[in-house]
């Protein structure tokens, strides 16, 4: 039995649908398409217990961008996306208070990097506060992977937030998708936090209010697809059988884009700038490439 494993609530959304049909209503979940800069916006509301367990997501509020344009280059696209992310974040996020920023992930594995590289982006001001009256206090940290630290990344950020006391936590990590379509392409945001690990099978310890005590806001950009559900997912399009493709299943094998260096290089650098535009309003996207220079 192949397993289709997605990390996004608009599929998961969209999975429920082909399964129950498309006139049918989920209960417990609103889900509706809207548009921002140019941009297809999905917004999905898991409302109660029955919405989440339609969706394996924990209520909250799922905003999924279609950044598929980013790689097109055409006119303001970047600062469009990045206004974008801005727009999303803000309200998401505490009116005011300090904020600590998590970059989750393997900095030496290319799909896995872009909550490290984000922190390359990051305007970080708590260590400049006479310096800079009027910004909003913000710390960054790297929280690494247990194989490379020993630790977990709730347990690095348990510890900074103790030191920090934010009033919430941003955190940044790579998911996996569905659709090959939406590989590279997508940004979700939630107020749900996240489990790192879970779109590949790894759980680990979650880090949302209940685990950290704090508003946790997550950030994430799909960069792999396993290859036993990107196997099923074209079969069904195709109307072939699943039995087709079932020798894949358990195979843990992914797939990611062919240019997934030069991919993740700027969807970094879109998550950090628009996370900075959202802590920091009074700026522009010349006053960030002037700070973090």
């Amino acid at each position: 039995m192949l397993t289709i494993r997605t990390d996004l609530a608009a599929e998961a959304h969209q999975l429920w649908q082909e399964s129950a049909g498309k006139t049918t209503r989920l209960p417990g979940v609103l889900a509706r398409e809207e548009e921002l800069e140019g941009f297809p916006l999905t917004r999905v509301e898991v409302l109660d217990g029955e919405g989440e367990a339609a969706l394996g997501k924990p209520r909250g509020v799922y905003l999924t961008l279609d950044v598929s344009a980013l790689w097109r280059r055409e006119g303001d696209v970047f600062r469009r996306t990045v206004r974008a992310v801005a727009a999303l974040l803000e309200p998401l996020l505490p009116e005011e208070g300090p904020v600590l920023a998590a970059g989750l992930g393997n900095p030496a594995m290319t799909p896995d990097a872009l909550g490290p590289r984000m922190l390359d982006h990051l305007l970080v001001t708590r260590h400049l506060e006479e310096a800079l009256p009027g910004f909003r206090s913000v710390s960054g940290i790297g929280a690494g992977v247990l194989g490379t630290t020993g630790m977990e990344a709730a347990e690095w950020i348990r510890g900074a937030a103790d030191r920090v006391k934010p009033a919430a936590v941003v955190v940044a990590d790579a998911l996996a998708a569905r659709s090959l379509d939406r590989l590279c392409s997508s940004v979700q945001i939630s107020d749900t936090g996240l489990i790192p690990g879970s779109g590949v099978g790894n759980h680990r310890m979650a880090l949302n209010r209940e685990g950290l005590g704090l508003p946790v806001v997550s950030i994430g950009v799909p960069t792999v697809v396993s290859v036993e559900t990107a196997a099923k997912d074209l079969v069904a399009r195709s109307g072939g059988d699943e039995k087709q493709v079932s020798g894949l299943a358990g195979q843990g094998l992914f797939v990611t884009p062919d240019s997934i260096d030069y991919k993740i290089r700027e969807l970094a650098k879109v998550v950090g700038y628009g996370l900075d535009l959202a802590l920091q309003p009074g700026l522009e996207m010349e006053d960030l490439e002037a700070l973090l220079a």
